[in-house]
């Protein structure tokens, strides 16, 4: 197992010197090690370039290998270590900001039972929290659905969580609507309208443009933001409107925002708990899963 982290710091640095700097060791007997390897196998794994190194085709493949056994040496780890932790220990978990307020109650309820876990939470779009579940950073993600990260969907267990529904949110400043409960998504077509949308995650924004494209108009998008807490300043300031999952707004003061439900539609955003198939997943994150099944 040494032989193969030793080769695979050398395969990712491209050079024995970087290598052995990350793996705290000298030069030449790390070059030894490699030279051990390839005349062990019989086989060249780098082809020598200046002064760099480059993967042969039999170094790709064992490059491939080597990721996924020391993959499950590390998971076979952590599951023999979690057989005596019990339920304690760091619990790391990655949101979306609009899915920030699904998780005081749920932690809140969840350390009563299990005080002996903390937690350590990450917030980022799908792209980078899905990165971050690659590299085991994080056990979990609350998203919505679907996630839009570069992974593959098929490489995730997901828990659905019940759908949240759309609302309008309005600056507190729009008189006209004062004593109002509900509005139509005509009266939307006249907003100066705020969009959620980032490079890479999309979801939500194209979901909010076609419902207003059913009712026969095109948003007057004035501003798209890759940030909630951006657009709930622009509406506190009375800059414009959006519609946003009901349970976002939770997480701000009522003061400086009106709600309105919907009256003529009925779309929802769509919600989740994901996490890796195939992965050891420890006690508190199993737990902490079972919580949301428990109240579904």
């Amino acid at each position: 197992m040494r032989q193969l982290k030793y080769f695979l710091t050398i395969a990712r640095e491209g050079q024995v010197t970087r290598a052995a700097k990350l793996l705290n060791m000298e030069q030449p007997p790390l070059s030894r090690q490699l030279k051990l390897m390839e005349e062990e196998l019989g086989v060249r794994l780098f082809d020598r370039n200046g002064k760099g190194l480059k993967l042969t085709d039999s170094g790709e493949l064992l490059k491939q290998k080597a990721e996924s056994l020391l993959l499950q040496f590390d998971e076979s780890i952590r599951e023999v270590k979690g057989m005596e932790e019990g339920v304690r220990g760091v619990l790391s978990i990655g949101s979306v900001v609009s899915c920030i307020s699904l998780l005081p109650k749920r932690i809140e309820l969840f350390r009563e039972k299990f005080p002996q876990v903390t937690f350590k939470i990450s917030e980022g779009d799908h792209f980078y929290l899905g990165e971050q579940l690659e590299k085991r950073a994080i056990d979990l993600v609350v998203a919505r659905l679907p996630f839009e990260a570069q992974t593959h969907p098929q490489q995730y267990s997901i828990l659905p969580l019940p759908s949240d529904p759309f609302v309008v949110v309005i600056p507190s400043s729009w008189t006209q609507y004062f004593g109002k409960q509900d509005i139509y998504m005509k009266e939307l077509a006249e907003f100066p309208f705020l969009t959620l949308k980032t490079d890479k995650t999309t979801r939500m924004h194209e979901q909010v443009v076609n419902e207003c494209r059913l009712h026969g108009f095109e948003p007057n998008i004035i501003c798209e933001c890759s940030s909630v807490a951006i657009i709930m300043s622009l509406i506190s300031g009375g800059i414009g409107a959006t519609v946003f999952p009901k349970s976002v707004m939770s997480s701000f003061p009522s003061t400086v925002f009106k709600m309105l439900n919907i009256a003529d539609a009925d779309f929802q955003s769509d919600v989740g708990i994901l996490w890796l198939k195939d992965r050891y997943l420890p006690k508190r994150a199993q737990q902490f899963i079972d919580s949301f099944r428990n109240v579904m």
